[in-house]
């Protein structure tokens, strides 16, 4: 039996844990949840995870994980066949435990800021303050990214799964100046030239979708 993950595909951080499982080569069951309908507000899933969040993992054991950085690490502890997703040496994974805050604290949070008011609030505009945010974001991993193929190193991480996913989808709020930020532009290519990247495209497409026609609508 496969372990479950509740998902909705437009979220940057249940496709980052589709990148992290693809990478282990590892087959999850996908339970589809309607957000906007509400389905994580229903009894059954709030027993599961009182913080109703998505992706949420129910391991085949029964182990319960939300958040995609505690999932993603938890899957390449029990999972992967190395460390190298997740190192154990102390600096190392010091290295990646602070990219992966960047990503809750800046990078995904930059991208929910402006967000929130488009889906929720029927906002047609990203405020300047908003875009100069995205810019910070931005220089901010351009400086990670100095002298480095992936963000925590030489070496792919899933630093780079969550940020990867949340860079992208905000790229599509905030265009990424290639010009400025020309680290940033060629990370992100390297990142599409992943074998199973197609596992964050279509959840992006689908985002970038649905955000236009928000804006128009």
């Amino acid at each position: 039996m496969s372990p479950k993950l509740y998902v909705i595909d437009l979220s940057p951080p249940v496709r980052s844990v589709y990148l992290t499982a693809a990478a282990l080569g590892i087959t999850l069951e996908h339970v589809e949840l309607d957000y906007f309908a509400g389905d994580h507000l229903k009894p059954e899933f709030i027993k599961i995870n009182p913080q109703h969040t998505l992706p949420t993992l129910v391991d085949d054991d029964g182990t319960i994980v939300w958040d995609s950085h505690a999932i993603n690490a938890y899957l390449v502890s029990k999972y992967g066949k190395d460390d190298s997703l997740y190192p154990k040496d102390f600096a190392k994974r010091a290295l990646v435990d602070q990219r992966l805050h960047f990503d809750s604290g800046w990078a995904f949070l930059g991208m929910r800021n402006i967000v929130e008011p488009i889906y929720f609030r029927g906002s047609k505009t990203i405020p300047e303050y908003l875009k100069e945010n995205a810019n910070k974001i931005y220089n901010f991993l351009e400086t990670f990214l100095e002298g480095k193929m992936w963000v925590a190193g030489d070496n792919i991480t899933i630093a780079d799964f969550s940020l990867i996913s949340s860079i992208t989808s905000l790229n599509v709020l905030v265009p990424i100046d290639s010009g400025k930020f020309p680290k940033v532009a060629a990370w992100i290519q390297r990142s599409e030239q992943l074998p199973y990247y197609a596992v964050n495209k279509k959840g992006l497409e689908d985002f970038k979708t649905n955000i236009d026609n928000m804006l128009r609508a």
